[in-house]
């Protein structure tokens, strides 16, 4: 060793100098490698919370606008719809008047005076008017008796094509012969000064009136005299000997509709008519699906390959219809129909779905420019924070640098003997105690102190140590036989019943713990009726798992009395809140078979919706009503609905541990993934079956840890 002034070169003293020196070089180093590491996670942070932001932002924005298009789609759609069925209703209510008057008149000719009647004048022109036109070769003097009948109804006719401003209004009678009101009597007159002919017999409104025997609306047509779109509302008069008297019937022309619909198109949007044919009679659409073909062309959308637009279209015929998303022409659009009951046609609102996301597009935008910028000002900032961090910590290391000096003399002997001392704990004597050598009343004293406290707490922790392993090893014995006990309460022999053909059923139950809350049974109350139970309790572990052995019991016990469902489940629901001090509940669903039958009766307490797939089908969400949960208030009473199954069709149920299973993205495996996976194995058994939906649900969550339970039951009913 060699001395330089007082500082021994090569001894301990320089030592702890260039230790000290080395370990502040070296956390400089660390510091800065954590500072730049940081930064660079804070940034990746700040850009993945963007992402999920953008992602937050465009999910919501896009729930409130589609609720919006869903409001006023439906509002507007409805009023439109409204509005034109009202039209409807008043050319009913004069055609009845008409049919009234015009059989009073046929079944009481004597009550009246023949009227006299005028032929198509062309002076008449634009004025509402009556006129008798005849069928080639009708001979007028022969049915001269029936025609002045009929023409009494001349001023009533009159009368009620004004104050509705109706356009045209008309009787046939089978002869061959009709009393015409509407305001183109020019049209009746050639230029010769002959009168045009015109069997009403041969008219799509005539023909289809005595065919129906009722009141009817026809197709769309172009009227004979003014060329324009209009419907025809028709009526048979029936006399007392049940033979055809007339048909009356009046026209009702498609103007304002044929506007309103027009005038609809525009800003990704437009209003559609379709009749009760499934044709489209009105559309402003030039091209695509929801272009106006003519009636010999029109097609029926009911028989469309596009089976969501077929469904839409029957259903919006049958009543008002939820909105829609339905894909066509390359593009998918919202679709509301609403039914015009009188007529029997349908108004379906269409709006584009890349319409709908304009304000959702422009957001995302103006949210990631917002961002970028907020990312270079934070970037900017951090630079020069971590140059003023580096300057301090230059200046820190000089002034330790000194420090160091003048500490380490103050050092070394306390710290020799110190070490002496840590290097003799061994054996039985594992604690470092305290000793006058180490009161210097400074930082060697309270590291001495340290250890001495840290040896004691090692010894002490040590000890704790085995106790607490002990413990654990004790735990996970008692939580593996719970869950062996858990698995031996439910069924696990398959097939359950080797000797009933008439049913095959299979069933799982994987807890995300090594317990769970979920469970399924299935037992025969007698020797024609089977109950099957899929249940879920609140929370998991141990209590879950207690409360789901004794709602287990419970359920059962009440079915084997003989109750129905509903019975089980309010009795179950009335026994576990007497005495329910922890607030458990659990959802239950629950059904009893007839098996000779293959009708299920069944309750829903608060549970997910059973999935059916009739034979030769596919499985289907069955969304029944849903009661209260079993245990969360007394005095509850259920509600029973029944189901038939025919041999071939199945029943899968399920708890929520399926649909929301969880991936690395906290996305939701959703119920129609699970639906699709059902549809996949539609040729398996029920073993295979629930195989292929495990199988989807572990690919979809792809490794990530099981959030819930997974349950799943499926039941093929074969017949007797």
């Amino acid at each position: 060793m060699k001395r330089f002034r007082k500082l021994v070169i090569g001894g301990i003293e320089s030592k702890i100098v260039v230790l000290i020196l080395v370990a502040m070089i070296l956390v400089t180093a660390v510091f800065l490698a954590v500072t730049f590491a940081q930064s660079r996670m804070l940034a990746g942070l700040a850009e993945e919370t963007s992402e999920r932001q953008k992602s937050s932002i465009t999910s919501t924005t896009t729930g409130v606008v589609t609720a919006v298009i869903d409001d006023s789609m439906s509002r507007g759609t409805e009023l439109h719809a409204e509005v034109a069925d009202e039209m409807f209703r008043d050319l009913v209510v004069i055609v009845r008047m008409m049919g009234e008057y015009a059989g009073k008149l046929f079944g009481d000719p004597g009550s009246v005076a023949p009227a006299a009647y005028q032929r198509p004048d062309a002076a008449n022109e634009g004025v509402l008017s009556a006129q008798m036109i005849f069928a080639d070769g009708v001979e007028e003097a022969a049915i001269s008796d029936r025609l002045g009948l009929i023409a009494n109804m001349s001023d009533m006719m009159l009368s009620l094509c004004a104050s509705f401003e109706i356009e045209g209004a008309y009787i046939g009678l089978p002869e061959g012969a009709m009393l015409s009101v509407n305001t183109a009597a020019g049209e009746w007159v050639r230029q010769d000064g002959s009168y045009v002919t015109f069997d009403p017999r041969e008219r799509y409104w005539y023909q289809q009136a005595a065919e129906a025997g009722e009141l009817i609306f026809t197709d769309v047509e172009t009227d004979q005299a003014t060329g324009e779109m209009c419907v025809t509302c028709a009526m048979p008069v029936i006399g007392a000997d049940g033979e055809l008297e007339a048909v009356v019937g009046a026209d009702f022309f498609l103007t304002e509709i044929q506007q309103a619909v027009a005038e609809s198109a525009g800003k990704g949007g437009y209003l559609v008519v379709v009749n009760q044919n499934g044709h489209v009679i009105l559309s402003p659409a030039e091209k695509g699906v929801f272009r106006v073909h003519n009636s010999s062309e029109a097609f029926d959308l009911r028989q469309s390959d596009n089976a969501k637009l077929s469904r839409l279209v029957q259903d919006a015929l049958e009543g008002k219809t939820n909105m829609r998303l339905v894909r066509m022409d390359n593009n998918s659009f919202y679709m509301i129909g609403v039914p015009m009951k009188t007529a029997g046609w349908a108004l379906i609102s269409v709006y584009s779905e890349d319409s709908a996301r304009q304000p959702v597009e422009q957001l995302r935008s103006d949210f990631e420019k917002t961002q970028e910028e907020a990312t270079a000002i934070y970037r900017e900032q951090s630079i020069r924070s971590q140059t003023i961090v580096l300057a301090v910590l230059i200046v820190l290391l000089a002034a330790m640098l000194c420090g160091a000096l003048a500490a380490g003399r103050r050092i070394v002997k306390p710290l020799n003997t110190i070490t002496e001392r840590i290097a003799n704990t061994s054996g039985e004597n594992m604690e470092f105690k305290m000793e006058d050598a180490y009161r210097t009343g400074d930082e060697v004293e309270e590291l001495a102190q340290s250890f001495a406290d840290l040896s004691r707490k090692t010894v002490e922790y040590v000890e704790e140590v085995k106790r607490v392993t002990a413990e654990k090893e004790r735990i996970g014995t008692e939580l593996h036989m719970a869950n062996q006990i858990q698995e031996g309460m439910l069924p696990s022999i398959f097939p359950p019943y080797p000797d009933r053909s008439e049913f095959d059923l299979y069933a799982t139950m994987d807890p995300a713990k090594e317990v769970g809350g979920d469970f399924y049974d299935f037992f025969l109350i007698d020797g024609d009726h089977l109950a099957l139970v899929m249940a879920d309790v609140s929370g998991k572990g141990i209590p879950a798992a207690l409360f789901m052995m004794v709602s287990k019991a419970l359920l059962k016990n009440s079915a084997m009395m003989g109750k129905s469902p509903a019975e089980i489940l309010s009795t179950v629901n009335d026994t576990i809140c007497t005495n329910n001090k922890m607030q458990m509940f659990v959802t239950v669903w629950m059904g009893i078979l007839e098996i000779s039958t293959g009708k299920i009766t069944a309750a829903n307490a608060g549970h997910e919706y059973p999935a059916i797939c009739q034979k030769g089908g596919a499985f289907t969400l069955y969304k029944d009503r849903h009661g209260f949960v079993v245990g969360g208030m007394e005095g509850v009473r259920y509600r029973e609905y029944e189901l038939t199954l025919s041999p071939g069709d199945r029943l899968f149920l399920y708890t929520d541990g399926v649909p929301e299973a969880t991936d690395a993205d906290e996305a939701l495996f959703g119920t129609e993934r699970m639906i699709a996976a059902l549809n996949g194995a539609l040729d398996g058994a029920p073993a295979e079956i629930l195989a292929a939906v495990r199988k989807s649900v572990d690919a979809f969550v792809s490794g990530a840890e099981q959030f819930d339970d997974l349950t799943m039951l499926c039941l093929e009913y074969k017949g007797t």
